[in-house]
């Protein structure tokens, strides 16, 4: 049920938006296992409300999500049920989104990365504040890009580009990722969330049907990437059975370069 989701506050409002906040600031928002389980589920079950014409996805505080909670990469280091969890989590995440057959705005404030900023990059239209920070954050951490990235970030932006910001995690503003393609609009700060609820407004009294299967038709080239998408979820979660996600993690802890093997 909706109502009982704990990690994600639900918000809807009469225009038929329901607003989804990842409302965790003091964390920078970061997904724990609890709220992995919650980000994955909530596109299903929204698409399947019959109040949602438009979902309205948003953060609060100065930061969208800051990546995986560290107690969640320790888990799926340690414990191997949350490991194959997480790995069909992290599948179905993405899967979910582009299969929900309703619009999805996303609002990208601050940092973004992991899996909010898989949720973010696969909403219908991804909007940016100017000071955005995006980076996908894998290879920093010591695992292939997994969640989104090889699916969506080399048809908005080219090969050229996906590969340089994927090897490398050069972050990329709001103003950059609109010039580069990877989101639909970028906004100034202080009017980004009135002009995402803009949109989503105006999309909540459009035809809801044809936006419906536009979105749908759109979204085969997405599902004709799903085998390059799936390799790349294997290949992540491969990758979190080896020594350099430990050495990874340690060094954002201790705020030091890594040391990889």
């Amino acid at each position: 049920m909706i109502e009982d989701y704990q990690t994600l506050q639900i918000d809807r409002q009469p225009s038929g938006v329901t607003e989804v906040v990842l409302n965790n600031p003091e964390r920078l928002n970061s997904v724990d296992v609890a709220g992995h389980r919650e980000l994955t589920s909530i596109w299903s079950d929204l698409d399947a409300d019959p109040e949602t014409k438009v979902i309205l996805l948003r953060a609060e505080g100065r930061a969208f999500s800051a990546g995986g909670d560290f107690s969640l990469i320790e888990a799926m280091m340690n414990d191997s049920a949350v490991h194959r969890r997480t790995l069909r989590e992290a599948r179905d995440l993405v899967r979910n989104l582009i299969e929900c057959s309703k619009p999805i705005v996303s609002v990208i404030n601050g940092v973004a990365v992991g899996a909010g900023l898989a949720a973010a990059l696969l909403a219908d239209i991804p909007i940016a504040g100017r000071s955005a920070r995006i980076l996908d954050g894998h290879t920093t951490l010591g695992v292939a890009a997994g969640d989104h990235a090889v699916l969506i970030w080399p048809l908005l932006v080219g090969m050229a580009k996906a590969k340089y910001h994927l090897l490398t995690n050069e972050p990329i503003d709001g103003t950059e990722a609109e010039r580069l393609g990877l989101v639909a609009k970028v906004v100034d700060d202080d009017q980004l969330l009135e002009e995402a609820r803009r949109i989503a407004g105006r999309l909540a009294a459009g035809p809801a049907e044809a936006l419906s299967w536009t979105k749908h038709t759109l979204n085969h080239w997405l599902r004709a990437a799903y085998p390059a998408f799936d390799a790349s979820v294997a290949y992540e979660f491969l990758g979190f059975l080896g020594p350099d996600p430990r050495e990874g993690l340690a060094a954002v802890r201790e705020k030091r370069p890594p040391t990889f093997g």
